[in-house]
Parts: C-alpha cells; structure tokens; sequence
C-alpha cells in the first residue's frame, strides 16, 4: 500500500485505526483525551509538554523509559517488575530494601 500524508488541521474529528500503520506521525496541540489504545506500539515515541494526567497503563513494556520534569504527585506503581529501576540515581531495590528495614 502506498504511504500517503492525511493532514486533519482545526477540525474535530474522531479516528478509529485497526491494523493501521502510521509510524512517524506527528500530533501538535491536539486533544487525544479519552482516546484507548489497544495492541498499540509506541516504541521510540516522543512525548513532550503533555497532561497525561489520569492515565491508566496495564500490561506495558515501559523498559528503558525515562522521566525528566515530570510531576510525579499522586502515582502508583504496583505489581510491576523494577528490576534496574532509579530514581535520581538510586536503585528502586535499595530504596524499598531500607524503608523495609527502617519499618518492619
């Protein structure tokens, strides 16, 4: 199939892409709120100067993520595996091994 360029500019439109390939696509001061993806690649994805705010991730491949800037008040992570994870430098393990320590 040939690749081809849709531009939607000030318009409200509502998508619905199955078996769609649209690598390299950009999105710029647009409302994906309430948007579900399903089976969805985001590998490689830049996400920059966005509310995502509310979001509820389940079952996700967030290996090699990286936050900067983020504000990080009221989120939850459980259930998950955080084998190498830091923040600010520090190991996950030993930030959860020395709060179990220092409350038995």
């Amino acid at each position: 199939m040939d690749e081809q360029t849709i531009r939607l500019e000030q318009t409200r439109q509502r998508l619905q892409a199955v078996d769609a390939d649209m690598s390299g696509s950009t999105f710029t001061d647009v409302s994906l709120s309430r948007a579900a993806f399903t089976d969805v690649n985001l590998a490689g994805a830049t996400i920059t100067d966005c509310n995502l705010s509310d979001w509820n991730v389940q079952n996700v491949n967030l290996s090699g993520l990286r936050l900067s800037q983020a504000n990080l008040t009221g989120a939850s992570i459980g259930d998950s595996l955080t084998e190498g994870m830091t923040i600010d430098g520090i190991a996950v393990a030993d930030l959860i091994a020395a709060y179990r320590a220092a409350h038995p």
